[in-house]
């Protein structure tokens, strides 16, 4: 029995010190706790294989997710049907601009076919106008002598063209305009050119008008009454008026066609002019308003020159634009 008997237990105490917060750092205590100790016992412990896990026990995770990982799971998992939501409201307005798009651009093309026609129509009224009267009608059929009917006969002819001038310009001006309606096309010539074209013009008015007014006074010899003086240049003063006033009006609307005008009324110019000639002939005018009337021929070739060097200009000027615009486009 006493080899049963073991050592009483004793007892020891061992101080643990707590840590507090730094708000209760300022009271420190100790708290004893009393532990039993026993006398140390050599007990051999048989070492224990297993190589196989009982069912109860889980298997150990061979990969472990991050919280980044289920945080990015979960934020793709949340946003799916905002995704898909949002995919189909952009596909919806794309498709509806398609469909505006192409039914705004069935007019156009409509309306592109309708000018087509223009670029031939408009040249052929304005030959039909103007040349085919001056160069095959006969003089005799027109000049009835130096009176008012031959100068209504010669304003009639010149009416004639004028209308067709005007419808020409109008179709140059519906085909220059841009396809697209939403876009205005203004185009505003440089005041240089605009300048230099009414001093073209006016001097071209104010040549005759001083040969007249010479005439009357006595200055030029032999004298012209008015009548056939009014003949020979009256309409030409007429239609330089008409001229001067559709000029005018296609720099204040800003037409593209303010570049052609002045070339379609110039051409006829000469050819008015060339008629001029043949009733001077007609009606024994002086050898000064023969001259006058040379000179006035030459001085607008050398304007029509000119107008036609401005549209080569313009052409080069235009181009250039282009190609200034087209790499800034690129950029954008």
């Amino acid at each position: 029995m006493a080899s049963l008997a073991q050592a009483p237990s004793t007892m020891s105490t061992v101080g643990v010190l707590w840590t507090l917060p730094r708000s209760m750092r300022l009271v420190n205590f100790k708290s004893v706790i009393p532990v039993v100790t026993s006398p140390r016992t050599h007990v051999k412990h048989s070492p224990l294989c297993c190589t196989k896990l009982t069912p109860w026990e889980p298997s150990p995770a061979s990969h472990a997710p991050t919280d980044d990982a289920d945080y990015k799971i979960l934020n793709k998992n949340s946003n799916i049907f905002e995704t898909l939501s949002s995919d189909n409201t952009a596909e919806a307005p794309a498709t509806k601009t398609e469909e505006v798009t192409d039914a705004n651009n069935q007019p156009l093309v409509q309306l592109q076919f309708l000018k087509w026609p223009m670029w031939l129509l408009g040249p052929c009224i304005l030959l039909g106008t103007g040349m085919v009267p001056t160069l095959w009608l006969p003089i005799s059929s027109i000049f009835l002598g130096p009176n008012i009917a031959s100068l209504l006969s010669l304003i009639g002819l010149d009416c004639i063209f004028n209308i067709g001038a005007t419808l020409f310009l109008l179709m140059a001006d519906s085909c220059a305009r841009s396809k697209n309606t939403t876009r205005a096309c203004n185009s505003k010539p440089p005041f240089s050119y605009k300048f230099w074209n009414m001093v073209a013009n006016t001097t071209g008015f104010i040549i005759p008008l001083l040969m007249l007014f010479g005439s009357q006074k006595g200055f030029l010899q032999p004298q012209l009454p008015f009548i056939p003086f009014a003949v020979l240049l009256g309409p030409y003063l007429l239609l330089l008026s008409i001229q001067i006033l559709t000029e005018t009006l296609t720099w204040h609307w800003q037409s593209p066609v303010w570049l052609v005008t002045p070339v379609v009324y110039e051409s006829y110019r000469v050819l008015q002019l060339m008629r001029g000639l043949k009733l001077g002939a007609e009606l024994s005018a002086p050898a000064w308003i023969v001259h006058t009337v040379r000179g006035l021929v030459c001085w607008w070739i050398l304007i029509l020159g000119v107008q036609l060097m401005r549209v080569a200009w313009f052409a080069g000027f235009t181009s250039q634009a282009r190609r200034q615009q087209s790499p800034a486009s690129a950029d954008g």
